[in-house]
């Protein structure tokens, strides 16, 4: 039966132990370039349907660009676990989906720790920086599920303020909030936007569709600041896990992603 193999390839993954613990991160090595190397070496891959095998080649890293394809579900995974950092990475849109439906959407997982695809299937316990088209910079908790069932602890904390919408935005000057299960939306997302196929909220600092976009984010401790070309949309502290995995989504749409660094955070 089709659910019999993603299955058990969550079984594994859980039976498997952690994939990456916080309490073995540590800082950059000075600025590293991942994709300087040749080849996927440095990483490891997931996707739903066939675990770390990519048959598809949904992930290629070609002249220094990364292709996360449209054909699965699934993300490309730093080796190593990193706390304390300065990440800043470019994307661009690639082919237009058959049938869309909504937004093209990937994102940059931040701090993940625990299995590969605990989370439904495909994702790992983390900080999602959204990179969704109008939702660029929001911040989701994902939480995966461990062995004996429990969630992995995952949670953040933001100073946010309630919008025409009744949805909160980050606002430095605003009140502490606790995350409950939504996202917590940044403050260049446009009350009632509607999720349509390449639509623009009227605030957005990302790109446009066809030119490349900047994305930074700053790790210092349990705070995450995440930049969107050169602005800051969106802020949180008190952020578990602290520390971890660096992955790039895989969502549904072809994206490329460009100009990995990771910088140790400049001393106190």
């Amino acid at each position: 039966m089709p659910w019999i193999f993603p299955a058990l390839l969550l079984f594994s993954a859980l039976v498997a132990g952690p994939a990456a613990r916080a309490d073995e991160a540590r800082p950059p090595d000075g600025v590293e370039k991942p994709f300087a190397e040749r080849g996927l070496g440095g990483f490891t891959t997931w996707l739903k349907k066939t675990g770390h095998d990519d048959p598809q080649g949904v992930f290629r890293l070609e002249d220094g660009v990364l292709r996360c394809g449209d054909e699965d579900m699934g993300y490309v995974a730093t080796k190593r676990a990193y706390r304390d950092y300065h990440l800043s990475v470019e994307y661009r849109w690639g082919r237009k989906r058959a049938q869309p439906t909504s937004v093209r959407n990937t994102g940059v997982l931040l701090n993940a720790v625990g299995p590969d695809g605990a989370a439904r299937g495909v994702w790992m316990t983390s900080i999602e920086c959204q990179l969704a088209q109008g939702c660029e910079g929001d911040l989701i908790v994902i939480r995966g599920t461990q062995a004996d069932g429990s969630l992995f602890p995952g949670t953040i904390t933001s100073l946010t303020r309630v919008a025409e919408d009744q949805n909160t935005r980050w606002d430095p000057h605003g009140q502490p909030v606790a995350y409950s299960g939504k996202q917590f939306w940044s403050s260049r997302h446009q009350p009632f936007f509607k999720e349509d196929y390449d639509a623009r909220g009227k605030d957005d600092v990302a790109s446009p569709v066809g030119e490349w976009t900047k994305v930074e984010c700053v790790c210092s401790g349990s705070r995450i600041t995440i930049k969107i070309n050169g602005h800051t949309v969106n802020e949180c502290y008190d952020a578990v896990p602290a520390a971890g995995k660096i992955l790039l989504q895989s969502e549904g749409d072809e994206v490329f992603f460009r100009n990995l660094e990771l910088r140790p955070l400049p001393a106190k």
